[in-house]
């Protein structure tokens, strides 16, 4: 049996790649896609403590499940709203999206 440190230490090094990948970049696909390694390392720790902590319930594991319904629903919404700033502008860089304003 692996030992539960290991996949906190995987959660938290997910978790903290997310957030740089958040602050440094400029691109709103590299942005989305950080985002959605923060909410992954979440879903490991729901299942991980569930497993651990109680191993006869299922809770964490349906909070996971829910997770990625709800990631998924994000990301169908976030590309489509990229696809659309990218047919106004031609450009997909946070910087030029004030640009938008009327």
């Amino acid at each position: 049996m692996i030992p539960m440190e290991y996949y906190l230490i995987i959660s938290m090094v997910m978790f903290f790649a997310g957030i740089y990948g958040f602050i440094a970049r400029k691109n709103l696909l590299a942005i989305l896609i950080s985002l959605e390694l923060i909410l992954n390392s979440v879903e490991i720790n729901f299942s991980v403590f569930n497993r651990y902590l109680y191993p006869e319930h299922l809770e964490g594991m349906f909070f996971s499940l829910f997770g990625i319904a709800v990631s998924a629903a994000e990301t169908a919404v976030a590309i489509a709203i990229i696809i659309n700033v990218y047919r106004i502008r031609q450009d997909i860089d946070v910087r030029h999206i004030d640009k938008m304003k009327n």
